[in-house]
């Protein structure tokens, strides 16, 4: 009997939760469900990076590695088998570069990006630290509204980073920010815990509450200072390509400053073989003329056994 009261009321107190969240958002409840997983080939700085955030996303589902790499659109499958309408899939190559993609299954739209600097949170031994399912809150530099591209890549942000309210394994609070910034036509990832300090001072010019202090008789008011500590991890991502559809379909962007890694390591190859070409010609140059230098001056010395030395 027991066990029965405990489940008809634990019915019951869900539904009057459920009850509350349309009466607070108007009918409406996000949900939002993240399939996260990668390719074979990452590196272990780059698995910890998966791991630190697979930690920050309560509402995200691992899974393993993704054999193949020519068949992307396999995830959507996936997707749909672990019931998650987003995909966040890390590709490794030459296990040095990382991309990802950020993808609404089934029908899109899908945004690649290239991920460098990246740093993970035991790298950094920063002294911040947030509670482990809180829920973050989503900062986003204005610059996601100024052009078409970008206020896309904004919604697909959102959908992915931002954690629904009464999502699995996520708290009721709030204790650290999610900046997306865009310099230099890159996106800038970084991740601030919200520290709360109390100021007897007053300082000037920082975010207050004040709050009242119960426990003395004075009548002296404290201030709640707030300020944002970072924890990591934190990374650095170029768009190349937006899809229409989820992992296939017609380019609807494509980013012409984009130059691939590939590409680059080979310029600065074939920068050092001209040097090394150089270097070897101007050491043939020097024994060619120091062989000329050597027959000029066997040229101007007289041989001491001609005639005329000999029978002088």
């Amino acid at each position: 009997m027991a066990s029965l009261y405990k489940a008809v009321s634990g019915t019951k107190r869900r539904r009057e939760d459920d009850r509350a969240d349309k009466e607070e958002t108007g009918g409406y409840k996000n949900r939002q469900r993240v399939l996260m997983l990668s390719s074979r080939g990452v590196t272990f700085r780059q698995r910890h990076l998966i791991n630190d955030l697979s930690l920050m996303l309560p509402h995200a589902k691992k899974d393993s590695k993704f054999d193949t790499k020519s068949k992307l659109f396999m995830l959507n499958e996936l997707a749909d088998l672990y019931n998650c309408n987003n995909v966040l899939f890390f590709e490794a190559r030459k296990r040095q570069d990382l991309y990802v993609y950020l993808a609404k299954a089934p029908n899109g739209p899908t945004a690649k990006f290239h991920i460098q600097n990246l740093h993970t949170m035991s790298e950094l031994n920063i002294t911040g630290n947030c509670l482990r399912g809180s829920r973050p809150i989503l900062s986003f530099d204005k610059t996601f509204d100024e052009s078409p591209h970008y206020r896309l890549v904004k919604e697909l942000l959102f959908h992915i980073f931002g954690v629904p309210k009464g999502s699995r394994r996520s708290k009721p609070f709030v204790d650290h920010v999610l900046a997306f910034s865009v310099v230099d036509n890159k996106v800038w990832f970084r991740n601030y815990q919200i520290s709360e300090a109390i100021d007897t001072a007053g300082s000037e010019g920082s975010t207050a509450v004040e709050a009242e202090d119960k426990t003395t008789s004075s009548s002296k008011k404290k201030q709640l200072t707030l300020s944002l500590v970072e924890i990591g991890p934190r990374f650095v991502m170029t768009l190349i390509s937006i899809v229409e559809g989820s992992f296939s379909g017609p380019l609807i962007y494509e980013n012409k400053e984009f130059v691939s890694p590939n590409f680059v390591r080979a310029q600065y190859k074939m920068g050092k073989a001209v040097l090394k070409n150089k270097r070897a010609d101007k050491v043939e140059m020097k024994k060619v003329h120091k062989a000329v230098k050597a027959k000029e001056r066997k040229e101007k010395e007289p041989d001491p056994l001609t005639d005329s030395l000999l029978f002088a």
